[in-house]
């Protein structure tokens, strides 16, 4: 009998840009693929595509609901493993697989960044770290991404289950390649782009974690020192009106590009000059990876998920979240020295490797193996 994975998440693109590969993977080793997720999408190597109409915020009541189908979901197909991801989707899931663990069906979570964290606000450690460790009884796996993570994922788990920490989600060392600069003068051609502007790149959501207005902050402190300054935010998000006034109101509109959601990510970072990221909380950084990965040196805010990554002066600059002054300065560095970003940019391209694709994909298959065999009751 062909044995079925189920996948679920919040909304369904996070599957789309993050996890594809190990469908495929699936596929390729004859299981069935099943996903529920809030949205629409179409999304290759699935074979049953379940819309669960599953909200952000935990206390939305149209999530009881999403539970109680959930719930019928899993005990109609009696799935061998559940692999959960994001936080809401992650809850649901596991509440809604009790009873099929008790039959033997595995339930594996991927913690892309817990929201109880060092120097996250108080109320983030009085909701979600009691939530979470509730839950990680009802884990056999329980899979981080960073260090710091991973030392909180043990002490959930005093007793049972699995703590694993792997590279990421794996970056397309292929597609986020390195180009020639007449390549990348071509690319700046096609996207509308000068060829002597110096372009920042952030791709991430317009939202109040990724912290875009200090990156407008830090492009103020430079519109009279860096002629061609171009600080490009690629992605949609509810912030968008915010930071557009934010820009504005210091004068730097014509500097700050709102590209909004973009297939072809990867060539507006090949064009660009350095890849920034200012978020707050951060589980890795798979947007500074892929500039990392296409020879960009990187400066981002120093959380959890970008010191995983960058050694500050080695490879990229850490900065201080909120201090807009240290971020300029840096920007204004790498732009005084171009051979500076080439050195860092050829140290963050080894950096990228250790988190590529392959090598995520065969770290989850050696996960995924410790539950393919056959069903045993769980305890």
């Amino acid at each position: 009998m062909t044995k079925t994975i189920l996948f679920c998440a919040t909304v369904d693109y996070h599957f789309k840009a993050f996890h594809l590969p190990y469908f495929k993977w699936f596929k390729q080793m004859g299981w069935k693929v099943h996903v529920a997720a809030s949205g629409q999408l179409r999304l290759p190597y699935v074979d049953e595509k379940f819309s669960m109409p599953i909200q952000r915020s935990p206390f939305h009541s149209q999530n009881l609901a999403v539970y109680q189908k959930l719930k019928q979901l899993i005990e109609t197909n009696e799935y061998d493993i559940i692999h959960c991801h994001t936080p809401v989707g992650g809850v649901l899931a596991r509440l809604a697989a009790r009873q099929a663990r008790r039959k033997g069906t595995k339930v594996l979570y991927t913690a892309h960044g817990f929201h109880f964290c060092s120097g996250a606000p108080v109320k983030n450690w009085l909701l979600y770290y009691p939530i979470e460790k509730m839950l990680s009884s009802y884990t056999d796996c329980l899979i981080t991404i960073n260090e710091e993570d991973y030392a909180r994922a043990k002490g959930l788990r005093k007793k049972n289950g699995m703590t694993e920490k792997i590279h990421g989600i794996g970056v397309d060392t292929e597609r986020f390649q390195p180009v020639s600069q007449e390549e990348k003068q071509r690319l700046r051609e096609k996207h509308g782009f000068n060829a002597g502007d110096f372009i920042l790149i952030y791709p991430a959501e317009l939202n109040a974690n990724k912290n875009q207005q200090l990156l407008i902050e830090a492009a103020a402190l430079l519109k009279d020192r860096i002629p061609g300054l171009r600080l490009v935010f690629a992605g949609e998000g509810a912030m968008e009106e915010t930071y557009r006034s934010r820009a504005e109101q210091l004068g730097i509109s014509r500097q700050v590009q709102f590209l909004g959601f973009c297939r072809d990510i990867h060539e507006v970072i090949q064009l660009s000059d350095v890849s920034v990221a200012s978020s707050i909380r951060e589980g890795l950084g798979m947007n500074v990876l892929e500039g990392m990965s296409a020879e960009k040196p990187a400066i981002a805010t120093n959380n959890r998920g970008h010191r995983e990554i960058i050694r500050d002066g080695e490879n990229g600059f850490l900065v201080n979240i909120g201090d807009s002054a240290a971020f300029a300065d840096r920007i204004d560095r790498l732009y005084q020295e171009p051979a500076l970003r080439r050195t860092l940019g050829l140290e963050g391209r080894k950096t990228a490797e250790h988190y590529s694709e392959k090598r995520t994909v065969e770290e989850m298959a050696e996960i995924y193996s410790v539950y393919m065999g056959k069903k045993e009751k769980s305890v």
